[in-house]
């Protein structure tokens, strides 16, 4: 392992404090998009430590081992668009941006870890000036395709200068499931700073910790994603910057998470009220807590034995169960649980990227959904648990057959 492939946290991102509590270990994973072609399973793979640790001083649960992005960014097998219940959440995210600000054809968007377009398709159809920004170079071309202009590179004070030279200040920056993704929240936000109009609003979006640790959504956890949001520490570290946070919404993604809006001190939006129900919900949840991580461990263990042993019971009785979904959490959940082909018979994706490729760790091949026609089989996980309702709806035949459907967390549990 390269000196530069992984650094320890040594600093609270937030407040630069230096002293830690160790919330979470779930041991040593593969990065959770190293997806391997066949030929790659005779080669060693490489492990990185996946553990949390909770910020004494302020608050903020971070990765405590921090990859190096280009191994996980620069070629990337994730496509958001492969999910149509995505496309919706981002056409519904488009429609309520060019509602409540008033975008313009003149109106610079810009759009970070901006992956295949998603967002900046419906706000191009709304008449916005659109730019992506995103380091993964295959995914940079795809967008381009589909006529988004992108910049394959990550979000920088060297790229903010070249946007706001050749295009000017932008009113909107958005930067959904990012920020989170981000190691060094200090540049990002001096970049934003550069590009960013006078009125401009940088908006966030991502998984919410409340959620993460009310519905054990421990699999959310890999190398990628280094911060776990709540309110209170977000509003420490915006205040370092001379910005505020107006507004927070709660949405219904990965779980539940939420929409963050950031303006400068001057701007001219009204702060919203909800912001403190917020912040007063995290306190009583004890998010800054200790123990509150403690029993977040144990319903994990606890997770994991239930799991494990249905599956291991299903299969002893001669049943068939076959994955669905190969999401970054689908990983964690398979390294942490140690779930392989013993248990699982292939897993399908929607996505043509993941297919015929095996998933790292756990070498369990991924091919079509169109195979689920073709075979019999018993039980269907859903490891892409986010989107279990659409699966299950779109795979309504299945259920005629008599396959009965999985889903993982918070605690294992069977659907007819």
């Amino acid at each position: 392992m390269g000196k530069r492939d992984v650094k320890k946290l040594t600093s609270c991102r937030v407040c630069g404090n230096k002293t830690f509590f160790e919330a979470l270990s779930l041991g040593s994973s593969p990065l959770a998009n190293s997806f391997l072609k066949k030929a790659d399973l005779k080669n060693e793979e490489r492990y990185f430590p996946l553990a949390l640790k909770l910020c004494n001083s302020c608050g903020l649960l971070q990765l405590a081992d921090i990859v190096n992005p280009d191994l996980m960014f620069k070629n990337y097998l994730y496509v958001s668009s492969t999910s149509r219940s995505f496309v919706e959440h981002f056409e519904k995210f488009a429609q309520d941006i060019n509602k409540r600000f008033h975008l313009g054809r003149n109106t610079l968007v810009v759009d970070i870890g901006s992956n295949d377009g998603i967002l900046l398709k419906p706000l191009k159809k709304l008449g916005a000036k659109t730019l992506g920004v995103d380091p993964a170079k295959n995914v940079v071309e795809i967008a381009r395709k589909a006529g988004i202009e992108t910049i394959a590179d990550f979000f920088n004070e060297r790229v903010a200068r070249r946007i706001l030279k050749k295009y000017g200040t932008a009113k909107i920056i958005t930067a959904a499931n990012v920020f989170a993704h981000t190691g060094n929240w200090d540049e990002f936000v001096k970049s934003a700073k550069i590009l960013l109009s006078e009125d401009g609003v940088l908006i966030i979006e991502a998984p919410y910790l409340l959620d993460f640790i009310k519905k054990n959504l421990f699999d959310t956890v890999y190398h990628e994603h280094l911060s776990y949001v709540a309110i209170n520490p977000l509003v420490k570290f915006f205040n370092k910057f001379g910005m505020i946070i107006f507004d927070v919404q709660k949405v219904s993604s990965h779980g539940g998470s939420i929409r963050v809006f950031i303006k400068n001190t001057k701007g001219p939006y009204k702060f919203k009220r909800r912001f403190n129900r917020f912040m007063k919900k995290e306190k009583i949840n004890g998010l800054t807590l200790t123990t509150t991580y403690e029993k977040f461990s144990k319903k994990i263990e606890m997770n994991r034995k239930l799991l494990v042993k249905m599956l291991s019971k299903l299969k002893d009785d001669g049943n068939k169960i076959v994955g669905y979904g190969a999401p970054a959490k689908g990983n964690t959940l398979l390294n942490y649980f140690g779930i392989g082909p013993e248990l699982l018979e292939f897993i399908v994706d929607d996505s043509k990227l993941k297919q015929n490729y095996y998933t790292p760790g756990t070498h369990i091949l991924i091919t079509s959904p169109d195979k689920l026609k073709k075979i019999k089989f018993n039980y269907l996980l859903i490891l892409a648990w986010n989107f279990a309702d659409s699966i299950i709806k779109n795979h309504s035949y299945l259920r005629r057959r008599g396959v009965k459907f999985i889903i993982p967390v918070p605690v294992p549990r069977v659907v007819n």
